[in-house]
């Protein structure tokens, strides 16, 4: 017997008509002609990250410490709530992030002027990884751009933050 290689919907869900549901998803997806742009995103996600790892790798943090680093930095001292609000993330992720970033001794956490919300500011050891890391990360700047043209990077950048 042929497994389903996915669950049908509830019959109130509009998506997918009874055609499409009963047809095996390896036959649907040979007739997409467009591709998928959430993938494509993805895929040149992971390629570009995998750039500013191996870049910043001598710092012994990877591009999304890096980057929360810099935000931290930005912002002096600064709740978790609000980090998570200027980075686009979740409290619970920014929380599990900073803690990972405490133990390698980059930033401190303390106790908001509330005591209900944690307080975040970086460490000596935090400035001088963002110190060390800018030429780094300049340095895949310039591999990505010397891979798109410095035009057409601008034009996906501003592409990418219209969404």
């Amino acid at each position: 017997m042929k497994q389903r290689l996915f669950v049908l919907p509830p019959p109130s869900f509009p998506a997918l008509s009874p055609t499409l549901a009963q047809t095996d998803l390896r036959v649907y997806t040979r007739v997409m002609v467009n591709q998928c742009y959430c993938i494509a995103l993805r895929a040149a996600a992971r390629k570009a990250t995998s750039i500013y790892d191996t870049a910043l790798e001598p710092t012994g943090v990877n591009i999304a410490q890096f980057s929360l680093l810099r935000s931290i930095k930005r912002a002096t001292a600064v709740s978790l709530t609000e980090l998570g609000r200027v980075t686009d993330l979740d409290r619970s992720t920014v929380g599990r992030n900073v803690k990972v970033l405490e133990r390698m001794g980059l930033v401190r956490v303390a106790a908001g002027s509330d005591q209900r919300e944690a307080t975040v500011t970086l460490d000596d050891a935090g400035h001088d990884v963002l110190r060390f890391g800018a030429p780094l990360w300049a340095g895949a700047q310039r591999k990505i751009e010397a891979s798109l043209s410095p035009a057409t990077a601008a034009h996906l950048l501003a592409s990418l933050q219209s969404l």
